[in-house]
């Protein structure tokens, strides 16, 4: 039976995309990892099966899904490739970082990914991961070898400032980031010791719901001076964060952080379905996150583009319907689904830097 002309089309034209990002690769290769990204895209999963009965070849099932697998054990894309293909899509001036970690188990097997990427708008676009070989908190080592393989390819005068939640703590990994000149606004323990002879818990015990408080001057925090400033989060828990950043700046800008909560969401149960995997592999599962940053960016884009021609409508409670990219999603979906003309259109946004948009003011105050 003959291939529709128009789903091939689709599939030379994203492999051409990334032809012209990486001239290294060889076209077959590149064309197999067209094929999977646009079958994720359409599959909304990262089971081998599930995205095999979404590629168009003159193969039986069983033979497209052994392709799928091959992309992701020696012929997919290494995470240089992927920053290849994502850092020109990032907004001119400074960038806010930000690092957390996302894990999963199959079965027994705990699959821990360490992540580290940039805000745009209210969703972080991951640039740099590495995957760990044990469950739990990440080393002090494993972070600062990330910190230091993005800072190859994005300097740190690009780097605002960057977030991170308080298993991020540390006297080595403090020093690291303040000896690569990048500032910190990172949440503490309450057992934090401040000053040396004081612990933060003792330090806020008036704190109020919706209060503000900071120690009047720097304390002297994990061998570094930084203002610390708490508040009491809407469930009751005190929140406190040590930064470089004024007091007045430190809580609005760690509230970003929530941004790569979101991106987990999209990537995992919400979206894409990262956990739905059946690799366990490390480098296998660091390749499959690595395609599915790709098409996460693909999607932000495009969501970032809808919402300007048509903005989200927004529920009683004052919360957009969708998220951007959310909607990004379903756009580009049904093209790539029904064959759409409008495909090279979306796809030459792939090619174009976003706008960075502020963040949506009518989402929640989350910590």
């Amino acid at each position: 039976m003959l291939k529709p002309r128009t789903a091939l089309t689709h599939v030379d034209t994203l492999t051409a995309s990334l032809k012209e990002r990486l001239p290294h690769h060889r076209t077959d290769s590149l064309r197999c990892v067209a094929e999977v990204i646009l079958g994720i895209l359409q599959a909304e999963s990262t089971l081998h099966r599930k995205i095999a009965l979404h590629i168009d070849r003159q193969a039986t099932t069983e033979s497209i899904t052994r392709m799928v697998g091959r992309v992701f054990h020696d012929a997919g894309l290494s995470q240089q490739d992927v920053q290849d293909i994502l850092l020109p899509l990032l907004p001119p001036g400074k960038l806010t970082l930000v690092m957390d970690r996302t894990n999963w188990k199959l079965g027994q097997r705990s699959c821990n990914l360490l992540v580290l990427g940039v805000l745009i708008g209210n969703i972080v676009l991951p640039l740099a991961w590495t995957e760990l070989d044990h469950s739990g908190n990440s080393h002090t080592s494993a972070r600062m070898m990330l910190v230091g393989k993005l800072l190859k390819r994005l300097p740190a005068k690009r780097w605002a400032v960057l977030i991170a939640d308080r298993e991020f703590i540390g006297r080595e990994w403090f020093a690291f980031l303040k000896w690569k000149g990048i500032r910190r606004c990172i949440r503490i323990r309450e057992d934090t010791a401040v000053d040396e002879d004081e612990y933060v818990r003792d330090c806020f015990t008036s704190l109020q719901p919706g209060q503000l408080q900071t120690l009047f001057e720097r304390a002297w925090v994990y061998g570094s001076w930084m203002h610390v400033v708490a508040t009491l989060s809407p469930q009751g828990e005190r929140i406190v964060v040590a930064s470089d950043l004024s007091v007045w700046d430190t809580l609005a800008t760690y509230r970003q952080r929530w941004g790569i909560e979101t991106t987990f969401s999209a990537m995992k149960t919400r979206g894409l379905n990262l956990e739905q995997t059946h690799m366990t592999a490390p480098e296998r599962v660091g390749k499959l996150f690595g395609l599915l940053c790709i098409a996460l960016a693909w999607m932000m884009r495009v969501g970032e583009e809808v919402e300007a021609e048509q903005p989200t409508r927004l529920k009683k409670h004052g919360r957009p319907a969708k998220s951007r990219t959310r909607r990004g999603y379903e756009v580009l979906s049904r093209a790539v689904r029904w064959a759409s003309e409008s495909f090279q259109t979306l796809l030459e946004l792939l090619n174009t830097p976003f706008s960075a948009p502020e963040a949506d003011k009518t989402q929640p105050v989350r910590y």
